[in-house]
C-alpha cells in the first residue's frame, strides 16, 4: 500500500465516515468534508487524524476555491471520493419538482461539481482516481424511488463519459454501485414526500414498510465496503463500476437479463428502421 492523500465529501456518515476511518487507520492522510460545526466535532472525535473543511456540495461556487485551498494547505491530492448525496422516496406524482430539484442539486450536480474541481488538477498532474458513489439504483429501478434512480443513472452515465475522457491522462474513474447497507440511508438521511393519492397505497406501502423495517438491520457492511474501496484505489486496471452486495449483484443480473430478452425480443422492429 502506498500513502494516499484522499479527499471524500459527506465524511461524516454513512459510507464516507466508515471509508475515512478505513483510510485513516490504514495511514493514509484523509480531507473530508462536512456541512456544519457540530458535524466537523463529530467527525474528528472518531476519525482525530483526519482534516477537515466545511463545504456543502450545492453551494457550486464554492468549491473551486475549497479544492484550491486543500491542495494549497495538503498539497496534491491523490483520490476523490465523491460520496455526498441522499435519498428521496415518493411516487413521482406525489413527489415534487422541488425535490426534485434538491435530489439532482445534491446526488448530480454537486458531485459533477467536485469532480470538475480536481480533474484538471488530476489531468495535469497525469495522476488521480475519482471515485463517483452512485447505487444499484443508478442501474436498476424500484417504484417509489423514481428521482433517487434517476440522479444516480445520470451520475452514472456522466461517469462512463468521464471515465473514457480522463483514460489517456493516466486518471481512472469508477462508480461504486452499493446495494443496501446498514446506514442511514433509508432511516434518518431519507427525504419521503408525503402520501396523497390512495390509488398507490397497495403497490407502494407495502414497499416502503419494507424498507422502514430492515433499515439498520442490511446484509452490507459499511466497514466491509470501505476495505473494497481501499483495495480498489490501489488497482492499476479499475472497473468502470463496481458492484457492493449480494443484492446488488443479484438485482443488476437480473435486469440484464431482462433487457437481452427484451432486445431479442423486439430485434426485428429495431432493425426495420435503416435504410
Amino acid at each position: 500500500m502506498t500513502e494516499k492523500t484522499i479527499f471524500i465529501t459527506g465524511a461524516n456518515s454513512g459510507f464516507g465516515l466508515a471509508i475515512a476511518s478505513a483510510a485513516a487507520q490504514m495511514g493514509h492522510k484523509v480531507i473530508g468534508t462536512v456541512r456544519s460545526e457540530a458535524a466537523h466535532a463529530r467527525f474528528l472525535e472518531k476519525v482525530p487524524t483526519a482534516s477537515t473543511v466545511l463545504c456543502d456540495v450545492t453551494e457550486f461556487e464554492r468549491i473551486q476555491p475549497v479544492v484550491g485551498h486543500v491542495y494549497e494547505e495538503h498539497g496534491p491530492v491523490d483520490v476523490l471520493i465523491n460520496n455526498a448525496g441522499y435519498g428521496h422516496e415518493g411516487v413521482i406524482e406525489e413527489s415534487s419538482l422541488d425535490d426534485m430539484r434538491r435530489q439532482f442539486d445534491v446526488n448530480v450536480f454537486g458531485a459533477v461539481a467536485v469532480a470538475k474541481a480536481f480533474i484538471p488538477r488530476f489531468r495535469e498532474r497525469r495522476s488521480g482516481f475519482i471515485v463517483n458513489v452512485t447505487s444499484m439504483g443508478g442501474m436498476i429501478t424500484m417504484p417509489g424511488i423514481g428521482y433517487y434512480c434517476g440522479s444516480k443513472f445520470a451520475l452514472q452515465g456522466i461517469s462512463e463519459v468521464m471515465r473514457s475522457e480522463m483514460a489517456a491522462f493516466g486518471v481512472h474513474v469508477t462508480t461504486l454501485c452499493p446495494g443496501s447497507f446498514r446506514t442511514d440511508w433509508a432511516g434518518r438521511s431519507m427525504v419521503r414526500a408525503d402520501r396523497s393519492i390512495a390509488d398507490y397505497d397497495a403497490l407502494f406501502n407495502p414497499i416502503r414498510e419494507a424498507r422502514q423495517a430492515v433499515s439498520g438491520k442490511q446484509l452490507g457492511n459499511p466497514e466491509k465496503l470501505a476495505t473494497a474501496v481501499l483495495n480498489l484505489i490501489e488497482s492499476d486496471n479499475p472497473p468502470p463500476q463496481l458492484l457492493l452486495g449480494s443484492d446488488a449483484f443479484r438485482l443488476v443480473s437480473e435486469r440484464i437479463a431482462r433487457l437481452k430478452q427484451e432486445l431479442d425480443a423486439w430485434k426485428p422492429v429495431t432493425l426495420s428502421t435503416d435504410g
